[in-house]
């Protein structure tokens, strides 16, 4: 197994988002459930905690400085200074959104899901810096991992109940010819947030599985990092080199967590990640 280290000893009921930001050279995560955007500086150990007015399924730099927030009732924008204001604002009764991904044009592809995972309540939309929206997919249970291709050509996507990672062919903000890249089996958990690596190699981590996996791009599993924790919520790559592999975990639902469940851990060198873009707004 390889060895992961505790970066945050923390018990976040539903730790996600992990997001590297290269400007303050800080890791960002959230807990969901807790609404607490939370950042952690491996140069220091320094940690910052904001709260914020509902729950934040994803925190995601902006270019021009400050947080683009997928919260409950839209997308909304944080500046450096503290302000708030909606970038799109859609409240939908038991819903709320879920993981968020900047794409190579700097727009956020934004999930929602219903708090009672009710089928096909959920979407994926797509939104500018302009605060336009176009929904991408508006059949979705939970949305979760969404990540692209080193070269942009190609996007990876989880709706995690149907135990899939599925891959589209992505061109002019669009994604289409959507197919099957890998699916988790039986037993194995579920997948959640992914990553994509310098190789094209998506990293996938497992809610109920206590496992993050590789896959190649030819959807072929390559390797697993095992972790004590079952609830594994989403992986990304950080640190100055982009080599720490920052894994977020959640207790919410667990009758005895391990005491783990709820930190940030981190596999020091697992590989080798990309860049992300910034929010274009």
């Amino acid at each position: 197994m390889t060895a992961y280290e505790v970066a945050v000893r923390a018990e976040a009921t539903l730790g996600e988002g992990p997001t590297w930001d290269p400007v303050t050279g800080r890791l960002i995560w959230l807990d969901i459930l807790g609404s607490r955007i939370q950042t952690y500086d491996p140069s220091t150990g320094r940690r910052t905690v904001r709260t914020t007015h509902q729950h934040v399924g994803a925190a995601k730099p902006r270019a021009g400085g400050g947080l683009v927030l997928n919260l409950r009732d839209g997308v909304g924008l944080l500046d450096p200074d503290g302000t708030f204001r909606w970038l799109h604002h859609e409240p939908v009764p038991g819903r709320r959104g879920n993981e968020a991904a900047v794409a190579p044009d700097g727009s956020l592809w934004a999930g929602t899901m219903r708090y009672d995972e009710a089928v096909g309540a959920g979407t994926l939309s797509r939104v500018t810096g302009d605060g336009s929206v176009e929904v991408v997919l508006d059949d979705v249970t939970v949305s979760n991992g969404t990540g692209w291709s080193p070269d942009g050509r190609l996007m990876y996507y989880i709706d995690s109940p149907t135990r899939r990672i599925d891959v589209f062919r992505h061109e002019d903000g669009r994604a289409v010819d959507r197919r099957r890249l890998a699916e988790i089996e039986t037993g194995a958990g579920f997948p959640d947030g992914l990553t994509v690596d310098a190789d094209g190699c998506v990293w996938v981590a497992l809610w109920d599985g206590g496992a993050v996996r590789r896959y190649t791009p030819d959807g072929e599993l390559d390797r697993v990092i095992e972790l004590p924790a079952p609830r594994i919520t989403a992986c990304a790559f950080g640190g100055t080199d982009l080599t720490d592999l920052y894994i977020t975990t959640a207790r919410v639902g667990l009758t005895a967590p391990h005491p783990v469940a709820g930190s940030l851990l981190v596999v020091p060198g697992a590989g080798k990640g990309l860049p992300q873009p910034a929010f274009a707004g």
